[in-house]
């Protein structure tokens, strides 16, 4: 049975997002409870800090000093990014724990990870606080796992808004594959097929917008038909997930439809591309999510395949809606990738 490790801290619970914020403490004891039929079965760990070292691999000195000058006080961002009294040692914690998990594996300690973390993090750029994101917590770890000496890491990132931070700290990196699923147009209005990288870092961004109210079987066809194929060309030796719970169809700030089933899927599929140089390796971080049941019930589903559980694979009969979006996305990502020639 792989060794996964789950992370949770009571000072995540401590960031005050501000009142009536949907990205609210009670999302943890959300995934506590997802997580309760499995607690036997993982190492229950606790972070530590990010360092300002490994803060600075993706964020600026500027960046850094202007989230740490909020502790003991109150600061607004933007309309939607607010920062309490103790949400700087929380964010420290949240990266923290990324990079923690990140050692683990790559030591062979753990095989995978599940960080429950808050604030989350894949809208952080380098020089700003954006989206409910303080610290770019997957941006940090795979920037961490370079440093160790990796030379492949991949990143999922399945919530249903755009990892824009994600995406701008890594656009010239051809060491970093990005593969994100979300809404588009939506917030933060980025994330078009066009955008495929930069420089050295062309073809290794990889956007697949996602028409609303597509729902298992829609993302099971693009995850099986785009993702698979090309993380396994690029054969990471590491894969993180950025893991939002908010294309759950009763999400309140979404209009995807995906079911816990769904979940498993993309968990499924993100497993898959670590079976060859990363020996399994897989490290879940916690986005967005605001359906507490929602939230519930796939962390559930991403630990059963974590531990190793079987999956009965969903079937491919996409909506109308997205039928042909594949053969789309195909075309448009063969120049880089011609493992999708199939």
């Amino acid at each position: 049975m792989p060794r996964v490790g789950l992370y949770d801290d009571p000072r995540f619970r401590e960031h005050d997002a501000g009142p009536g914020h949907p990205e609210r403490p009670e999302r943890l004891d959300a995934v506590r409870r997802g997580a309760a039929g499995f607690e036997a079965r993982v190492e229950m760990l606790r972070p530590r800090a990010a360092t300002a070292q490994e803060l600075r691999r993706v964020h600026s000195e500027e960046h850094i000093a202007r989230i740490a000058s909020g502790e003991g006080r109150l600061v607004r961002f933007d309309p939607d990014t607010q920062a309490g009294p103790r949400s700087y040692p929380a964010a420290l914690l949240a990266a923290g724990a990324v990079v923690d998990a990140v050692d683990r594996v790559i030591e062979g300690r753990l095989d995978r990870a599940f960080c429950a973390v808050r604030p989350p993090g894949h809208h952080a750029t380098t020089d700003r606080a954006m989206g409910f994101c303080l610290f770019n917590n997957v941006a940090v770890g795979a920037a961490h796992a370079l440093a160790r000496g990796l030379r492949r890491v991949a990143i999922v990132d399945w919530d249903v808004h755009h990892g824009n931070g994600t995406q701008e700290i890594f656009r010239s990196e051809p060491r970093v594959l990005y593969l994100s699923s979300h809404a588009f147009p939506a917030y933060p209005g980025t994330g078009a097929l066009s955008e495929v990288g930069e420089g050295r870092g062309e073809g290794f961004t990889v956007n697949l917008p996602m028409p609303n109210g597509s729902g298992d079987e829609d993302y099971a066809e693009v995850y099986r038909g785009i993702v698979e194929p090309i993380g396994r060309a690029f054969d990471p030796e590491l894969v993180l997930i950025s893991a939002g719970f908010d294309p759950h169809v009763d999400d309140p700030l979404a209009g995807m439809e995906l079911t816990s089933r769904g979940f498993a899927e993309l968990t499924d599929v993100c497993l898959g591309l670590a079976q060859g140089s990363a020996q399994g390796r897989v490290i879940v971080v916690l986005e967005g999510g605001y359906d507490l049941r929602g939230i519930e019930g796939s962390t559930a589903q991403v630990l059963r395949l974590l531990l190793g559980e079987p999956h009965q694979r969903l079937g491919t009969a996409p909506s109308v809606q997205t039928g042909g979006l594949v053969e789309f996305y195909r075309q448009a990502l063969l120049p880089w990738w011609p493992a999708l020639r199939g």
